[in-house]
């Protein structure tokens, strides 16, 4: 791990200051690319417009007719958290703005697999549907869509995935990602997609007449935002000032108590303050309850919980992913303890780890493999593919992976370029960059580590393969507060927009680990006295070491105190 100081822009942070952003903040922000006041105007009015997103209007159109006709609408959703909020934000905005007739259908991870399959579009039309929306997939679906059609159903793809060299016959796909779209945000998670057809759909009828007509009052859709934030920062999105937005204004009204029934029952079961709300707990404690339910049970109890209006049903549902979350923790923990082991005997003599890692076990449960990908992943600084046997009955041949991967390896292109060199390898795959899936014949896995490594040897760089950590300088005494903490959290961090990590040199007063697996610290920083937390590490510290570590806030009965979450020796 190399820790490199995030680059000085005197000038940039000169002006967010003028401009009345507070100094600590307008460093910060300046060394993440922010040279515009305006790109710190969280508000909605600085939204990228819905009519650059290609096939939105299209889109809006087809939606204002079936609406006036009444047109029975299927939406078929994804099983992970962004998949559920979007298919969430469909049905409600849907019903918000007059449709009637709006159901949804998710496919089993397990027995379905992933995307908008050939049975999947039969199940849809079996239920009487006319009209077929998929949320946050389908773009890759080109015989599922071929079949849809064929049916009679008008399909319509709402996906951010990365397309392939060919798209679906759809009769509109809305999509960043798709050739010919300029649209400026290409990080926009595949619920932010759907919210913007609703706002094409919004103002397709607006023109049309239809409030007016009807003497319907034109409904907001901000309400929908706090769906919009959570399966944004659950599907790890680069932060663009545009998904900053979208999050921003989806916390602001989770604080003032606007959000679905379901959400606030997620956030009461997650012991968590609504009023003080802010991105990490989006991603760390509610995502993952919603993931859960995908990986070992049903997506459909996720998205039950987020559309539902009965307040005890929410509870009880949230409890539910509750306890399914916790099962995932224990099967998680067990995997990874596997997967390190398997990892560890792949290294060579140095005990240095090859280019890229491939782990495999029989008993490995296929619902959790994505995650324990990331963890490998976050140990070795290497792409990783964790695969799992499927437990789907007539795909018992196949092996199940899903990886990781790390700057300046493009996962699903690299899957590609494997799939060119050896055409019977994969099976199936499709993912981001920085993410993605696939199925292989089970003889074929030798093959496929022998092919993956040999494809990271040849993409990536001694310097690529050396984990770098971007910190933003000491603190020091000045600035090392609750009020500074409490500044931080209220801004929208995450993936591309990393919350900040200090470096500063700390006496070490006293260490103690607890649980055999975490030291708690008392430090002082210059005459300052601080309590510190470093998870996962049981080594004691010198009596002065130099740590870089992140400003948290902790409240013990309606007292604040500030904490420091170490991350690493500097």
């Amino acid at each position: 791990m190399k820790l490199v100081p995030r680059p000085t822009h005197t000038a940039a942070a000169q002006a967010l200051t003028e401009a009345g952003e507070h100094p600590l903040l307008s460093q910060l922000f300046a060394s993440r690319g922010v040279s515009d006041a305006m790109d710190l105007d969280l508000s909605l009015k600085h939204l990228i417009p819905p009519s650059h997103l290609k096939g939105n209007e299209q889109a809006g159109q087809l939606l204002a007719d079936a609406i006036e006709s009444q047109k029975q609408i299927c939406i078929v959703a994804d099983y992970d958290c962004d998949g559920a909020t979007a298919c969430a934000v469909a049905l409600s905005g849907l019903e918000l703005l007059g449709a009637k007739n709006v159901h949804f259908l998710v496919p089993d991870r397990v027995h379905d697999g992933y995307g908008l399959t050939p049975k999947i579009s039969q199940r849809v039309k079996d239920t009487q549907a006319q009209i077929l929306i998929t949320v946050d997939n389908g773009i890759a679906s080109i015989e599922g869509v071929q079949v849809a059609k064929d049916l009679g159903l008008e399909v319509i793809i709402t996906d951010h995935h990365l397309p392939g060299p060919s798209t679906p016959n759809a009769d509109v796909i809305v999509n960043p990602n798709q050739k010919g779209c300029t649209f400026e945000s290409k990080s926009l998670a595949g619920v932010g997609v759907m919210f913007y057809v609703l706002l094409a759909l919004r103002a397709e009828l607006r023109t049309r007449g239809y409030f007016v007509k009807h003497q319907l009052q034109e409904p907001k859709l901000d309400q929908l935002l706090p769906l919009v934030a959570l399966g944004s920062v659950a599907d790890v999105v680069s932060l663009d000032v545009n998904n900053r937005r979208l999050i921003h204004q989806g916390l602001e009204r989770i604080k003032k108590g606007i959000m679905p029934m379901g959400l606030k029952a997620l956030i009461e079961v997650c012991a968590k303050d609504p009023t003080s709300l802010c991105s990490q707990d989006l991603g760390f404690s509610i995502g993952p309850r919603i993931n859960a339910a995908g990986r070992l049970s049903d997506m459909t109890l996720g998205i039950e919980c987020l559309i539902t209006k009965d307040m005890k049903k929410a509870q009880l549902l949230a409890q539910t992913l509750d306890q399914i979350n916790k099962d995932r923790k224990n099967i998680e923990l067990e995997m990874k303890e596997q997967a390190l082991e398997i990892a560890m005997s792949l290294m060579d003599e140095q005990e240095a780890a090859p280019a890229a890692l491939c782990i495999f076990d029989p008993d490995f449960h296929e619902g959790v493999i994505g995650i324990v990908a990331s963890r490998v992943k976050e140990l070795y600084h290497r792409p990783t593919f964790v695969f799992a046997n499927t437990t789907a009955k007539d795909k018992s041949h196949l092996l199940k992976g899903s990886g990781r991967s790390i700057a300046g390896f493009h996962l699903r292109d690299a899957l590609d370029l494997m799939s060119k060199r050896y055409p019977d390898l994969i099976v199936q795959f499709g993912g981001h960059a920085m993410a993605a899936g696939c199925s292989i014949e089970e003889d074929q896995l030798a093959l496929f580590e022998s092919a993956f490594e040999e494809t990271a040897i040849e993409l990536l760089s001694t310097e690529d393969l050396t984990q770098v950590v971007l910190v933003d300088g000491p603190l020091g005494q000045a600035h090392c507060h609750v009020d500074t903490a409490k500044r931080i959290k209220s801004t929208v961090w995450g993936q591309g927009f990393l919350a900040p990590l200090f470096v500063d040199e700390f006496e070490v007063l006293e260490q103690r680990v607890l649980g055999e697996q975490h030291l708690s610290l008392k430090l002082k920083l210059g005459q300052l006295l601080v309590d510190g937390i470093w998870f996962g590490r049981n080594e004691r510290l010198s009596a002065k070491s130099t740590l870089a570590y992140k400003l948290e806030v902790d409240t013990w009965r309606g007292a604040e105190k500030l904490k420091l979450f170490i991350h690493c020796l500097a």
